[in-house]
């Protein structure tokens, strides 16, 4: 008898640690943990990767980012950066003065906001009625097609966007089905947030009316009265980034190349091909790149043309249906597309000129997509016969397996600029982009001669990106061809006769050959088409070296003092201000040396051998001809050979007597 019952007591914790079992396998705790496993496995190559295409803009070129005052600008000086995000801004600005130049932080930061944005998918995927809203969740999380907004730094804006885009969504949901005021204003505050943090969710109200109409059938009064604080946000957000881009670009003088697409016809081409690519790389995430070829569309063909009719026949025929299935279909196709729209609208924008379509603009609009295949999959569940069922599950865990898979191995394509462009140019050798920056690798790596290669591919595939010659002539000049960079620099000037760096680098290799006349009149260029530029500044204290050349050192003085009194553009604290004033008297030599001293390295280099070059000058001026030559060579043992006055004391040191 009391062996019959140990036997029923171990059948029991048997049985009892099966049912535990069973219970965590299907818990929402292990179904969240294995989400976040898959995303750490994906992105943990990418923990510790480099700076990529456009971090410096954002960081670490970014005064403001770096300024501890740069919050006042980043919130009320709109113009100030490319971009009025100033949610995502502020963000970067603390996570510099938390982590500097360690890009761990900032990986993280991404990683852990996709997982934020992929428990938040399942989430709201759950409000809409999804059984297995999980698997829209995981398929957001592991989908390849957002590798490159999580891998890169830059596109912060976002995976710092979407959470806060969800949650309005999911507070709105609340709201439409409570009537709560406090559930309105949480989804109206955090929209507010999500478009602080990148405008182009601007397209929101319209999903909000389609969400009506997807749950009502129609939308009334009541929907208006509801969306219309939401396009008030979206509209004045996106008109004041309009205008900040264009003060941006006024005040920094940018230039954005971007294609001509003259007539309907092209235009309407390329919104067509652009929604085919997106969706395609939804359904079939392939073959991705961070710059893809940018086929010809002017004039445009009929495969170019003919996807818009069969979208507008595909909708005609869900609307017919939208008393059962298409209604459904709708609401997730109208999202995917609504949500698409800033990006492959009819306005041409700057990125357009290398490419049409970038993967991270697929980001939010996805979701829709991945809805519908959830809910195609939850139809497909109950439909297929019993047998058949779990093959069927068996080949949705392989797809998912290989997404996996695919994710992880192109994360590890952003680990390093010359890792990425390296594969993107295997791809698509035609991508000028890749070819820059992958030659501003090389160049700081100090491999010139690679570096000149990739330079002049883009010389030859973009020969109207002027920046590209005035780089084949800076390094032609490094490497003492001072010919070749004298051609390199007139053809810049020929291609943009108002380029200011073109014209300062030019003036720069005429010193060199001794030609102070031409030196001379280019520097004066830059004064006269760049006022407001650092090229300006600069131009001033090589007058001052012309004026020395020509026995004008009378003339030098008063020149310097009066572009400084009145004309300058640095504030008095900034290093080209204190060479001015050096040169003209008004800070001694051991004070201009100490202030050449930087927390950071590089720079304290930098201005060391500048302030080298500068104090020869000054011997120069007091007839010092040993002691200017003892500054020249100090100069030179900075070994900064990419520094245009380590290339000048070199040709002083060549000067003949």
């Amino acid at each position: 008898m009391a062996k019959r019952s140990t036997t029923q007591t171990g059948s029991s914790r048997v049985l009892s640690f099966f049912k535990a079992v069973s219970f965590f396998c299907s818990s929402r705790l292990l179904q969240a943990l294995v989400i976040v496993a898959v995303v750490a496995w994906i992105y943990g190559p990418v923990r510790h990767g480099s700076w990529l295409w456009d971090d410096d803009v954002d960081i670490t070129h970014n005064e403001i980012t770096q300024s501890a005052n740069g919050l006042w600008s980043i919130w009320f000086k709109p113009g100030t950066q490319l971009d009025y995000y100033p949610l995502k801004a502020s963000v970067q600005w603390a996570q510099w003065h938390l982590w500097g130049d360690d890009t761990f932080g900032y990986h993280v930061t991404n990683i852990v906001l996709h997982l934020t944005a992929s428990l938040l998918v399942w989430r709201l995927f759950h409000k809409l009625g999804l059984r297995l809203a999980w698997l829209g969740g995981l398929l957001f999380a592991i989908h390849p097609a957002q590798v490159e907004s999580v891998a890169w730094i830059a596109e912060l804006k976002n995976t710092l966007s979407m959470p806060l885009f969800l949650l309005s969504m999911c507070f709105y949901l609340d709201y439409d089905g409570n009537g709560s005021r406090r559930d309105y204003l949480l989804a109206l505050g955090f929209f507010l947030l999500a478009m602080l943090s990148k405008t182009t969710l601007v397209m929101f109200p319209v999903v909000i009316l389609l969400y009506a109409w997807w749950k009502r059938g129609r939308f009334g009064w009541n929907d208006l009265k509801a969306s219309a604080p939401f396009f008030l946000v979206s509209l004045t957000l996106g008109w004041v980034t309009l205008r900040c881009g264009i003060w941006y670009t006024q005040l920094h003088h940018v230039v954005y190349l971007k294609p001509e697409l003259d007539g309907v016809l092209p235009r309407l081409a390329q919104i067509s091909s652009s929604l085919t690519f997106y969706f395609w790389k939804a359904v079939w995430p392939t073959h991705l790149l961070p710059i893809y070829s940018q086929w010809k569309i002017d004039p445009p063909s009929l495969p170019e043309l003919l996807p818009l009719p069969v979208l507008v026949g595909l909708l005609f025929w869900f609307w017919q249906h939208r008393a059962g299935w298409g209604r459904h279909v709708l609401l997730g196709f109208g999202y995917f597309l609504i949500m698409l729209a800033p990006f492959v609208s009819a306005r041409i924008v700057g990125y357009m000129d290398f490419t049409w379509v970038m993967d991270h603009f697929l980001y939010v609009p996805i979701e829709g997509l991945i809805g519908l295949a959830v809910a195609g999959l939850e139809t497909g569940d109950r439909r297929v016969p019993p047998g058949l069922r779990f093959a069927g599950w068996a080949v949705v865990m392989v797809i998912l397996a290989l997404l996996t898979g695919q994710s992880r191995g192109y994360a590890k394509k952003f680990f390093s600029q010359q890792r990425l462009w390296t594969y993107t140019l295997r791809h698509n050798p035609d991508a000028w982009p890749a070819h820059n920056n992958l030659g501003n690798v090389f160049y700081e790596k100090g491999q010139l001669g690679q570096a000149l290669l990739e330079y002049e591919a883009v010389a030859r595939l973009k020969p109207s990106y002027v920046s590209a010659r005035c780089s084949i002539g800076h390094i032609r000049q490094i490497l003492g061809d001072l010919n070749g960079a004298l051609d390199a620099y007139n053809q810049a000037i020929a291609l943009a006769p108002d380029n200011a760096e073109a014209y300062y680098s030019r003036a720069t290799v005429r010193q060199a050959k001794g030609d102070w006349v031409g030196s001379l009149a280019d520097l004066l260029m830059v004064g006269t088409v760049a006022p407001h530029s650092m090229y300006a500044d600069y131009s001033h204290l090589l007058i001052w070296r012309v004026r020395l050349a020509q026995n004008q050192l009378a003339q030098a003085g008063p020149e310097l003092a009066a572009a400084l009194a009145q004309g300058w553009n640095a504030p008095p604290d900034e290093w080209v201000s204190k060479v001015a004033r050096f040169l003209l008297g008004q800070m001694d030599e051991p004070a201009f040396f100490a202030s050449a001293a930087s927390q950071l390295a590089e720079e304290e280099r930098e201005q060391s051998c500048e302030a080298w070059y500068f104090a020869g000058l000054k011997r120069l001026a007091s007839g010092e001809h040993a002691a200017a030559t003892a500054d020249f060579q100090k100069c030179l043992a900075t070994n900064l050979k990419t520094s245009t006055e380590y290339l000048l004391a070199q040709a002083e040191l060549k000067a003949p007597g």
